[in-house]
């Protein structure tokens, strides 16, 4: 008989000690003797090309060693990312864009030397400002993801021209940016007797970085050592080889000595990646009942002149309701911007926004409660693929949410004085991803046992969840267990993003913990001194094309009060229920659940960024300009799930959970601003401004 599961057990961070003693180690925790220090030079022009770079000034600096520029500095291989080709010919593409690198001594020296640098600059005509109706606008043949751009069935013009009860909407997200609390850095060290780079890295997945790596300085992957083993955040701008650990390497290279990197924060927007703006338009027809008759969703997004991402916003449309005549699609325009990435459920957050917003006002034209017009279009399967869902479990969820919530007392908006209150509903869903993966469990003769797989923990709980589901097919106590993560030496597994980790790395470590308690099982006597190990690889499992549709689900429930005379909007209460698969550690999956809801309500309430025309940059570059939720911001904010049991899933039955609680709260809260103020705004933040102004 095995001992009680260490599965769904309540179970603090592993890891949490060494981070609040400062024990933890991140990338530029290193301190390689004779480290030198880097700062970079952003180009100050929206467009062009560079005419000429002086450098005199910053190489008289006492300390300086180097400044390395397009003219000199070393050439870089092939690369599949356009933004990594570093310093490599005189094209502006976008502000921000580096043009330069000094490196000294001392970390101020590098800083005076970068601004000592001149450069000298042929500007061209720019343009930043993407619209709906812009003439270079184009249908791409795919959003991010794979996705296709563009999904039509039946002949939703038609049907809506012809219904009587329909909405017309248009929504507006703008951009907005990660921001992570650790900023992205690395430490480069080059062993030149062996050819070898090692490399501290603030990522989400060491393996790609070294993979990329490996092309830029061609060199052989077993030659490159990337670690990555705490992260402080990432929500998505770490999830591909950034520019910062590329620079690094480059001046380790040129100087000889080991070179750390960490990008000022006010880089970070035009540096790292950004969720794209998106411009919406819906248009719902139904029947007086609130049957859905034709849905279309059109998304407007820009990218860059560098690399082509689209942000896939009306995909989620294509998996929420049972609507007969449906087209989703996607254009897009090129424009001198810096190159958009993922952030945060890319695609799921600013399509579910205005999705969800628009059902909030058909409900208003039918005159149905939101909640009851979600369940009277429920499908049955997968509306665009047709394929069963492997389990779908949103009516439970809008129903428990309602019954947690008192959505029906608290229906009538009210007022006390200068201050409205209303409440607001959404759903929300997140596809289940994984990817192949592979880990390596060990028993040790003391009793102790050792789960290895190159995992990512981001702040996630990753490798607390990865050493109880190793526990768990040892049947085994799980603090005998300890998990390694974070280092190319370890066995190959994807990056930390798409909601994928657990469900990818879990399977992994399940596998190799099965097949080690088979082999321990056969051992006689004690064990050698080395111990016994097991491997596992999940790439023909994982790889396998499931018959289901696989996707998280949950509902999103918010009370708001509206001032009218100052237009503030204060969230008294958020509340989550989701339907997630297996909830593996309820302590790590509630810290996921609400970190999302808090970054969906600064989606509402506080974030945005604007570009500007003239000058082409991003005008909230830092903390004080791009604001964020701090404490005071941040209401009751309460998460809970229904016990899902789907067979078809992985070993653990998980699904992701890390995105989507940002999934449909900015919804929930637009519309119960709207149900506060019977107005409706359709630009987000929910500024004060603009509120003041509907209240009026």
């Amino acid at each position: 008989m095995r001992p009680h599961t260490a599965l769904g057990t309540p179970t603090g961070r592993a890891e949490g000690r060494d981070k609040v003693t400062g024990a933890a180690r991140y990338a530029l925790d290193r301190r390689p003797p004779g480290c030198a220090y880097a700062w970079p030079v952003p180009a100050t022009i929206a467009r062009g090309r560079v005419t000429a770079v002086d450098t005199s000034a910053a190489l008289r600096a006492p300390g300086v060693r180097a400044v390395l520029t397009p003219y000199d500095a070393p050439r870089l291989g092939s690369s599949d990312d356009p933004t990594l080709q570093l310093l490599q010919d005189l094209r502006v593409p976008h502000r921000g864009w580096y043009v330069a690198l000094a490196v000294a001594d001392t970390l101020e020296g590098a800083r005076a030397a970068a601004a000592d640098v001149r450069v000298s600059y042929a500007a061209e005509p720019h343009d930043v400002q993407v619209t709906a109706d812009h003439p270079d606008a184009y249908t791409p043949d795919q959003a991010n993801g794979g996705h296709p751009a563009h999904r039509e069935q039946g002949d939703p013009d038609a049907v809506f021209a012809a219904a009587d009860l329909r909405v017309d909407t248009v929504y507006s997200v703008p951009p907005l940016h990660n921001h992570p609390m650790e900023p992205h850095a690395a430490t480069a060290e080059w062993d030149a007797g062996r050819g070898h780079l090692t490399v501290y890295d603030s990522s989400q997945g060491s393996g790609p970085v070294r993979a990329a790596l490996a092309g830029l300085f061609d060199l052989p992957e077993d030659h490159i050592t990337v670690v990555s083993e705490h992260v402080g955040g990432g929500f998505g701008s770490k999830g591909t080889t950034r520019p910062h650990v590329v620079l690094a390497a480059m001046a380790a290279r040129h100087t000889g000595r080991p070179v750390k990197l960490a990008l000022p924060r006010a880089d970070l927007p035009a540096t790292v990646g950004h969720r794209a703006p998106t411009l919406h338009r819906l248009r719902l027809s139904a029947r007086p009942d609130g049957t859905l008759t034709s849905l279309s969703h059109e998304v407007t997004t820009h990218t860059s002149r560098v690399r082509e991402f689209v942000e896939q916003a009306a995909v989620p449309a294509r998996v929420m309701y049972a609507v007969p005549d449906v087209r989703t699609t996607h254009r897009v325009v090129e424009l001198d911007v810096p190159t958009p990435s993922w952030m945060r459920a890319p695609g799921e957050a600013p399509g579910m926004y205005a999705l969800e917003s628009t059902m909030d006002e058909l409900a208003g034209t039918l005159g149905i409660d939101p909640i009851e017009l979600r369940l009277r279009n429920e499908p049955a399967s997968e509306p665009d693929s047709g394929r069963p869902f492997s389990s779908r479990h949103l009516v439970e969820c809008l129903r428990e949410g309602a019954d947690r919530f008192g959505w029906a007392e608290h229906r009538t908006p009210r007022r006390e004085g200068p201050l409205l209150r209303g409440t607001g509903v959404a759903a929300a869903t997140y596809p289940v991803l994984i990817s192949p993966s592979t880990a390596r469990a060990r028993a040790h003769p003391d009793g102790t046992y050792t789960v290895e797989v190159n995992a990512t923990d981001i702040g996630t709980g990753a490798r607390t969840v990865l050493a109880q589901v190793a526990a768990d097919a040892l049947g085994v106590p799980l603090a005998s267990v300890t998990a390694l993560v974070g280092h190319t030496g370890l066995p190959a597994a994807s990056l930390a993003g798409g909601s994928s980790g657990t469900a990818s790395w879990g399977w992994a470590v399940h596998d190799a913990c099965d097949a080690l308690a088979a082999r321990l099982a056969r051992h006689h006597g004690p064990l050698p001194p080395g111990g016994l190990s097991a491997s596992a690889d999940t790439t023909r499992s994982a790889q396998q094309k499931s018959p289901y549709a696989r996707h998280a689900f949950g509902a999103h429930f918010a009370d708001v009060q509206v001032d009218t005379v100052t237009g503030e909007v204060r969230v008294r209460r958020l509340l989550g229920v989701y339907a997630a698969g297996r909830i593996l550690n309820p302590t790590t999956a509630r810290s996921q659940f609400r970190g999302g809801m808090v970054m969906g309500l600064g989606m509402a309430l506080t974030e945005h960024s604007t570009l500007d025309p003239a000058f082409g940059d991003f005008a909230e570059r830092d903390l004080a300009g791009y604001h964020i939720p701090v404490n005071a911001d941040v209401p009751a904010i309460e998460a809970h799930w229904i016990e899902e049991h789907d067979k078809h899933l992985n070993p653990m039955g998980s699904k992701g959970i890390g995105e989507i609680g940002i999934v449909g709260t900015a919804a929930a809260i637009g519309n119960a601003v709207s149900h506060a103020t019977g107005r409706r705004l359709r630009e987000l933040p929910l500024t004060p401004d603009r509120v003041r102004a509907a209240c009026r």
